[in-house]
Order: C-alpha cells, then structure tokens, then sequence
C-alpha cells in the first residue's frame, strides 16, 4: 500500500524557517510527481508547489515563489519543502500528495495519494 508521511511542522516565529518532510513507500518514483498543498482553517486545499521526481524540476505557487524550496533525495525517497521568510498566511496543514504522471497539475482532485498533513502555525 502507497503511504506518504509528513514530518517536520510546528509553530515558528514570522520571518522564521520550517523544513518539512515527505517519505514516500511502494511509490514507482521516478514515474511520479509530487506536490505540497496546504489548507488554512476554513478555506480550500491550496497548492503550494511541485516536483517531477525523474528530473527534479520544480515549480511553485506566487504566494510561496522565493520564498519555499522543494527538493528530493532518491536514497531515502523523500521529498522536503524548505521554507523561510514565513508569515502569518502561511499557517495551515501541509499535505504532501502524490500522482504517476510528472507534469504539472494544481487541483488537489488530480492527485491519487496523500499523506495525513502536519500543522504549520506561524505566529506574530
């Protein structure tokens, strides 16, 4: 069975710094892509960026552009969501997701795996 495992969240000061982690297990990852979403309180699962595992290429949502990081290490097929310069906007659960195509997609409803999120609560 697919899992995907988030790790790394918490409560941070603005203008601070959280690493997020994402282990993948029986994912046939180099045919994938993956994605970070979050979801604040009330509102929609929003996407944060993406990474196609074959060739690392990224991309970001403008609300995190400069500011977030995905990367990926192969030997322990985990993806990670640096992020710095955090604000108060930021808050939410943060989901790693997971789909057997690599390009590009935004909406939550193209992806066929998630993990159970982590609570990222930036505070003033």
């Amino acid at each position: 069975q697919v899992q995907l495992v988030e790790s790394g969240g918490g409560l941070v000061q603005a203008g601070g710094s959280l690493r997020l982690s994402c282990a993948a297990s029986r994912l046939t990852l180099p045919n994938y892509g993956l994605a970070w979403f979050r979801q604040a309180l009330g509102k929609e699962r929003e996407f944060v960026g993406h990474i196609s595992w074959s060739t690392g290429s990224t991309y970001y949502a403008d609300s995190v552009k400069g500011r977030f990081t995905i990367s990926r290490d192969n030997a322990k097929n985990t993806m990670y969501l640096q992020m710095n310069t955090l604000r108060i906007e930021d808050t939410a659960i943060y989901y790693c997701a997971a789909r057997p195509e690599t390009d590009v997609i935004l909406s939550p409803l193209a992806y066929n795996y998630w993990g159970q999120g982590t609570q990222v609560t930036v505070s003033s």
